[in-house]
């Protein structure tokens, strides 16, 4: 590297830059990294290092062809995930929608069916307000009611299982607010061999999500950083849900 050079930073919110070609977060909890991941201060500020290898939505952020700052939720909204598993993506989407002690006024309503991922989950909000781990079976809509009063304008679901395009399509009608955006990490060995190979099952998921109302903006594989997935990112209508 030149003397004096220096790497182009894409600012993505106030908490989330781009710097060369890896992906940043603003510490929410200083000094302490989730899953080893790298950490630096600079200028008073410490970041941590958030790698597409181990998180879908930097990995979506990263080879997007949009504007990166699409794929993320407005800071301070109250959003849904399900399949958070142990909280690594969990983590830096806190660090962005909360801030540290909760700045922004963000909620994560954080679904896993896993009791082992949750005893994680709970560590993690412990130090991350904002952060709500609920125990659920996402494929049960209904039993999330309780932690949603409201529709959310952003959901992202990881659930690796066989269904994952009607187990997706039941929560953004069941939760997906008008106008709202709707991220489906889509694992392509998780379904049927008969569904095709992994390119034709996310035209196939494509095609579901555009007939049952939702704008479809972008397919994005994963490849390199994460073998047969590829996120696919949906806006729902002013009319969302259809009937």
């Amino acid at each position: 590297m030149a003397r004096g050079h220096r790497r182009s930073i894409r600012e993505v919110s106030s908490s989330v830059r781009v710097e060369g070609r890896g992906l940043w977060t603003r510490n929410a909890v200083k000094g302490v990294a989730v899953r080893n991941e790298s950490l630096k201060r600079e200028r008073g500020v410490e970041w941590r290092h958030w790698s597409p290898r181990t998180s879908k939505l930097a990995a979506g952020i990263l080879r997007t062809k949009g504007e990166p700052a699409e794929l993320l939720p407005s800071q301070g909204a109250s959003v849904l995930y399900l399949g958070a598993g142990h909280g690594t993506t969990i983590s830096y989407l806190h660090d962005h929608l909360c801030g540290e002690g909760n700045e922004f006024g963000g909620q994560i309503v954080a679904v896993d069916i896993s009791p082992r991922c949750l005893r994680d989950l709970i560590r993690l909000a412990k130090a991350r307000p904002g952060l709500l781990p609920v125990l659920a079976d996402a494929r049960k809509p209904e039993t999330l009611t309780p932690w949603l009063p409201n529709r959310v304008p952003w959901l992202f679901q990881d659930v690796s299982q066989a269904g994952q395009v009607d187990l997706f399509l039941a929560a953004a009608k069941n939760f997906l607010a008008p106008g709202g955006l709707a991220l489906l990490s889509l694992k392509s060995a998780s379904e049927r061999v008969s569904a095709g190979g992994a390119n034709e099952q996310y035209e196939a998921a494509a095609e579901a999500l555009a007939n049952a109302g939702l704008e479809v903006l972008e397919v994005i594989e994963l490849t390199g950083w994460e073998e047969q997935h590829a996120l696919i990112s949906a806006r729902a209508g002013a009319g969302w849900p259809h009937n």
